[in-house]
C-alpha cells in the first residue's frame, strides 16, 4: 500500500465521509443541533448545567456512535462505550433518583408549609401531564405508532420534570423514543424563561399582575422536619409507584432541615447533585443518534411537549385566578404558573414579571409555593401513570 492510499484510507475513516454517505446527514443535523443547545446553554445562560452535558453528549455520539451501544440486527447489544457504561445509570433509574436527594437537599417548602393552599396551584399545574398524555393517544388513534407506555413518558413532559420524565420513559416507552422525551424535557425546562412569559401576560390582566400579596407566615423547624416525613408517609401510601422519587426527595429535604448532618446535606446538594446531572446529561444526549432521533414519532414529542407546557402554564394560571376571586384579590394570579417542577426557574419568571410591573412587588418566595408543590405533584402524578400502566 502506498502512500496515497495510506492518505485515502484514513480519509474514507474519518467522520466527514460518514456524514455523506446513506444517512449520515442525520447525524450531521444532530450535531447542528447539539451546536445550538450549546449556544443557549453559553450565550443565553439557559439551563447550562443540563444542557452543555446533554450538547456535548449528542455531538460525540453522532461523530463516534460506538462511544454508546452498537446493537446486533435483532436488537441486542453487541458491545458498550463509554457512554454506554454511564446510560446504565439511567437504565436502572440510578441517576434521577439521587437528582431527587440533591433537589430536596436544596429545596425549602417553608413557603409551601406557610401557604399550605398553593398546593392547589402545584395540582392544577398537572394536567398538562394528563392533557399531554390523552393527546398523545388520540394521536396514536389516527395511526401513529404510539403506546400507551409512550403516552405517559410524553405526558410527564408537561410537568416540566426532566429526572421524572427519564424515570417514566424508561420503564414505560419504546426505546427509540426515551432519547426524544428526556431531550423535550430538558429542552422545554430550559426554556421556561422563553415559554411562560407571553403565556403569563395572555392569561392575566396588568390589574392582576399588579398583586402584591402579604408576607408568609414564620414556619418552625419542628414544621420543616414533620413536613417532608409526612408527605413521604402520605404519598407513599396513597400512591407506592412514586415511593422511589417522593422518598429520595423528602429524605433530602429531612437531612436538611434537620440540621445534624451538615456533611451529608453539603454532599448531596454539590458534589452528588452536580456529579448526576453531568452523567445524566452525557447518557441522555448519548441516546439522541440522528438514524433513531430524526423520526416522524420522535419529532412529534417536541409538539407534544410545547403542548404540555402551554396547557401546564394555563392551568396553573386559571388555578390562580380562581384562588384570586375567592380571596378577593389577596393572591396574585401568577404564582399559579409556577406550579410546574421547574424549581426555582419557574418561580424566578413569575418574580421577574411582577418586578417588571412593579419594581417594589417581590413574589419569589409566594411563587416558590407552588413551585415545590409542583415537584411533589409531578412525582405524584409519574407514580399514578406507573400504577395504572405499568
Amino acid at each position: 500500500m502506498n502512500f496515497l492510499d495510506l492518505i485515502e484510507d484514513f480519509f474514507n475513516q474519518t467522520g466527514i465521509v460518514s456524514f455523506f454517505n446513506g444517512s449520515g446527514w442525520m447525524n450531521l443535523v444532530m450535531i447542528i443541533i447539539g451546536c445550538i443547545f450549546l449556544f443557549l446553554a453559553i450565550k443565553k445562560g439557559y439551563e447550562p448545567y443540563l444542557l452543555i452535558p446533554i450538547a456535548i453528549g449528542i455531538i460525540l455520539v453522532n461523530i463516534f456512535p460506538e462511544i454508546y451501544i452498537t446493537y446486533a440486527e435483532d436488537g441486542t447489544i453487541l458491545s458498550r462505550g463509554l457512554l454506554g457504561y454511564l446510560h446504565l445509570g439511567v437504565e436502572c433509574e440510578l441517576y434521577p433518583c439521587l437528582i431527587f436527594i440533591g433537589i430536596g437537599a436544596t429545596t425549602d417548602f417553608g413557603p409551601l408549609i406557610s401557604n399550605k393552599k398553593t398546593m392547589i396551584l402545584g395540582a392544577a399545574a398537572q394536567i398538562g401531564i394528563f392533557a399531554a398524555f390523552l393527546g398523545t393517544l388520540a394521536l396514536a388513534k389516527l395511526g401513529m405508532n404510539y403506546t400507551v407506555g409512550d403516552a405517559a413518558g410524553i405526558g410527564i413532559i408537561g410537568g416540566a420534570d426532566g429526572p421524572t420524565a427519564i424515570l417514566v420513559s424508561n420503564k414505560l416507552a419504546s426505546p427509540d423514543l426515551t432519547a426524544g422525551i428526556a431531550l423535550a424535557a430538558y429542552s422545554y425546562m430550559a426554556l421556561v424563561p422563553v415559554i411562560f412569559p407571553p403565556i403569563i401576560k395572555l392569561c392575566t390582566t396588568k390589574k392582576e399582575r399588579l398583586i402584591r400579596m402579604e408576607e408568609s407566615k414564620q414556619v418552625t423547624k419542628k414544621q420543616k422536619i414533620l413536613f417532608p416525613i409526612i408527605v413521604m408517609v402520605v404519598c407513599t401510601v396513597l400512591v407506592p409507584s412514586c415511593t422511589p422519587l417522593i422518598g429520595c426527595l423528602m429524605f433530602g429535604n429531612l437531612i436538611k432541615e434537620t440540621g445534624v448532618v451538615p456533611n451529608l446535606v453539603q454532599t448531596a446538594s454539590n458534589a452528588l447533585l452536580y456529579i448526576c446531572t453531568i452523567l445524566l446529561g452525557l447518557s441522555v444526549g448519548a441516546t439522541a443518534i440522528g438514524t433513531k432521533f430524526l423520526q416522524p414519532e420522535t419529532l412529534m414529542i417536541f409538539g407534544l411537549g410545547i403542548f404540555a407546557f402551554i396547557i401546564a402554564a394555563i392551568s396553573g394560571l386559571m388555578g390562580g385566578k380562581i384562588m384570586c376571586k375567592v380571596t378577593k384579590g389577596k393572591v396574585n394570579p401568577m404564582i399559579g404558573a409556577a406550579g410546574v417542577s421547574a424549581v426555582p426557574m419557574a418561580a424566578r419568571v413569575v418574580h421577574k414579571m411582577g418586578q417588571k410591573e412593579d419594581p417594589d412587588n417581590y413574589l419569589l418566595m409566594h411563587a416558590m409555593g407552588p413551585n415545590v408543590a409542583g415537584v411533589i405533584g409531578s412525582a405524584v402524578a409519574a407514580g399514578i401513570l406507573l400504577s395504572m400502566i405499568g
